[in-house]
């Protein structure tokens, strides 16, 4: 038996690419955001979904919420799709953290470097592998949706791909896409990835 995954990476917002936003509450979707997420919901509302998923924060639940009513679903949320856990960086400028000992190691040696007080990308691969795994059990043979971040989506398909995590770099997960996952007990398998609906 199999779960398909439809992986979504949240909308845009005002502080992409400037801010290491983490958990910060507070962000919220852009106008880009909000049209990215209606693309999605109408993308996805010509699939047979089962479920609809999304991480607590703000901008994965404004980006679940129209994809969900598309779908006639209750929106479920899941702490196993939340951010990175950035620790002390969490809110800071990207232009602050550049050249920074800490964030070059970040960026080149994800497998093993992590945030001051925060969590490494192995820690994020194995509790989304625990999303997909308890999809698997209560959704066998059913297609669900699972709004998420960035770096959460890469370890999930860096697993399907058996791609090492310092290989990050390698896979573009752009705002507001979707990326498609197939699981079994046998594992994973990369069905599409980066798909930005129009």
């Amino acid at each position: 038996m199999t779960t398909t995954v439809y992986f979504v990476r949240h909308g845009s917002h005002d502080r992409l690419g400037k801010v290491l936003c983490g958990r910060m509450p507070g962000v919220t979707l852009s106008e880009q955001g909000l049209a990215e997420s209606r693309a999605l919901a109408e993308r996805l509302a010509r699939e047979p979904i089962d479920a609809v998923y999304a991480s607590p924060l703000e901008r994965t639940v404004s980006t679940a919420e129209p994809i969900a009513e598309a779908l006639g679903l209750p929106l479920q949320l899941s702490d196993n799709l939340l951010e990175v856990d950035y620790g002390d960086w969490t809110g800071a400028g990207f232009t602050d953290l550049d050249g920074h000992p800490e964030w070059r190691a970040w960026n080149e040696q994800r497998a093993s470097a992590l945030p001051p007080s925060g969590e490494g990308m192995a820690q994020v691969q194995m509790r989304v592998g625990r999303f997909i795994n308890e999809a698997v059990q209560h959704h066998p043979e059913q297609r669900i949706v699972a709004v998420s971040h960035g770096d959460v989506i890469k370890a999930a398909l860096m697993a399907g791909l058996s791609l090492p995590l310092d290989e990050h770099h390698r896979i573009e997960v752009s705002p507001g896409s979707l990326s498609i996952v197939v699981a079994g007990e046998w594992g994973l398998k990369v069905h599409s990835m980066n798909e930005v609906p129009a």
